[in-house]
C-alpha cells in the first residue's frame, strides 16, 4: 500500500513532464513540415562531383 503512495505521484509527475514536453515541441514548431524529411531522403539535391581536369602549368606556345 505505501508503494502506490509513492507511485501514483511519480506517474503524474511523469505524465506531467511528458505534457510539457510535447507542448514546447510544439510551440517551438517541431511538428510544421512533417512531409519534409520524407522527401529529402527521395530527392538528392547535391550538385553532382565536378571531374578534376588536367590543368597546365605553362600556357601553350604558337
Amino acid at each position: 500500500m505505501t508503494n502506490l503512495l509513492l507511485l501514483i505521484p511519480v506517474a503524474l509527475l511523469l505524465g506531467l513532464f511528458g505534457l510539457v514536453a510535447f507542448l514546447w515541441a510544439l510551440k517551438s514548431g517541431q511538428f510544421d513540415d512533417l512531409d519534409g524529411a520524407a522527401h529529402r531522403i527521395l530527392f538528392d539535391d547535391d550538385p553532382p562531383p565536378v571531374a578534376k581536369q588536367d590543368i597546365k602549368k605553362d600556357p601553350p606556345s604558337t
